[in-house]
C-alpha cells in the first residue's frame, strides 16, 4: 500500500476515502517547516500539500532523488510550489480548479458589499453598545448597484464575479487581463490595467506567482479613484499591503475589503487600524461542501497518479 501524507486536516470525508486506498499519514499542524518539506519528499510516495507548505527549489535541491511522485495540492493556488524545480525532480504537480470557483466569487460579492456599505464598522459599533437608533445620516456608505467594477484577471474565478456582479446588481463590467477574453460571460470591455482600476469597484482575482507579485503597487493604485474601493480575493502578495496603507491612509481610495495577506497569517498593523477596510481570515473556500469537493479533487489526482493513470488536474 503506497504511503500518502497529507499536510492538514481535512473534512472526514475526504480522510475515509484517502484511508481506504493508502497508508496514510496525516498532519495537523500548520504549514511544514524546512526539514517536514524535505521528509515528506523522502518518505512518502504521494504527498498532498496546502497553501503554505513551502515546496521551493531549495527543497528540490536538498531532495534531488525524492522518493514522492506527485504533490497533489489542495487549493488551486499553487504558488508555494515551484512547479519547474518539482518537475526537474520528477514530481507531478496539480491542483483543484473549479471546485473553488463559486465559493471565492461570493467571498468577493461579499466584500464589495460589506466594505461598501460599512458593514463591519456597523456591527462592531452596535456591539459595542454604541448605536442609539437609527438616523437618517447615520454611517451612510456607497451604492453598490448600477456601479461600475473592474476585475483584475479574468479566468474562472473572474468571470464568476463578472455574472454576480452584472446579473445580480445590474453593475458595468470592465476587466483587465494579460491575454484576449473571447467571450467574457456577461457584457463586459476589455480594458488597460489603468483603466480598469479607475472603476467604482476594483476585485483582483488573478493567480499568484512571479508574474503577478505586487502587480498591485503605489503605481497602480495612483489610478483608482478616491471613491474606489478596493478588494483582494487572489493571494496576498499580488497586494504591495504597504502602498495599500499609504493610499488608504491619504484617502487616496476610500475603502479596501481583503481575505488574503502579503504576509499571512500576518496582516499589517496599518490595516487592523482602519475602520474603513474589512478584513477577513481567508474564508474564500470555507464551507464544507466546498472544502470536500476540493479534497476529493486532490485524492482524485492522487489516485490516477498512483494508478498509472493521467492526472486530471495538472497545472
Amino acid at each position: 500500500m503506497k504511503k500518502l501524507l497529507i499536510t492538514r486536516l481535512l473534512p472526514e470525508k475526504v480522510l475515509e476515502a484517502a484511508r481506504a486506498r493508502f497508508d496514510l499519514t496525516l498532519l495537523d499542524g500548520g504549514p511544514l517547516e524546512p526539514a517536514a518539506l524535505r521528509a515528506a519528499l523522502r518518505e512518502h510516495d504521494l504527498v498532498l500539500p496546502s497553501l503554505g507548505d513551502m515546496f521551493r527549489a531549495d527543497v528540490f535541491a536538498d531532495v534531488p532523488q525524492p522518493r514522492a511522485g506527485i504533490l497533489a495540492n489542495f487549493g488551486v493556488g499553487y504558488n508555494h510550489i515551484d512547479v519547474a524545480a518539482a518537475r526537474a525532480a520528477g514530481l507531478e504537480v496539480t491542483n483543484t480548479p473549479g471546485a473553488v470557483t463559486d465559493a471565492t466569487a461570493d467571498i468577493a460579492l461579499t466584500l464589495i458589499l460589506a466594505t461598501a456599505r460599512r458593514a463591519g464598522e456597523g456591527e462592531r459599533l452596535l456591539r459595542a453598545g454604541q448605536w442609539s437608533g437609527w438616523k437618517p445620516t447615520q454611517m451612510l456608505g456607497r451604492h453598490v448597484t448600477r456601479k461600475r467594477v473592474g476585475i483584475i484577471g479574468l479566468g474562472r474565478i473572474g468571470k464568476a464575479i463578472a455574472k454576480r456582479c452584472h446579473l445580480g446588481f445590474g453593475m458595468e463590467v470592465v476587466f483587465y487581463n494579460r491575454s484576449a477574453v473571447a467571450d467574457a460571460g456577461v457584457p463586459a470591455r476589455q480594458v488597460p490595467l489603468a483603466e480598469a482600476m479607475a472603476a467604482d469597484f476594483v476585485v483582483v482575482a488573478v493567480p499568484g506567482g512571479p508574474a503577478t507579485h505586487h502587480l498591485i503597487n503605489a503605481g497602480t493604485l495612483a489610478h483608482m479613484q478616491p471613491e474606489g474601493i478596493f478588494v483582494n480575493i487572489s493571494r496576498g502578495d499580488v497586494v504591495d499591503e504597504t502602498a495599500l496603507v499609504a493610499a488608504l491612509k491619504a484617502g487616496q481610495i476610500a475603502g479596501a475589503g481583503l481575505d488574503v495577506y502579503e504576509f499571512e497569517p500576518k496582516v499589517h498593523p496599518g490595516l487592523l487600524e482602519m475602520e474603513n477596510v474589512t478584513l477577513l481570515p481567508h474564508l474564500g473556500t470555507a464551507a464544507l461542501e466546498v472544502r470536500e469537493a476540493m479534497g476529493m479533487m486532490a485524492l482524485n489526482n492522487v489516485i490516477a497518479f498512483a494508478e498509472g493513470r493521467p492526472v486530471p488536474n495538472p497545472v
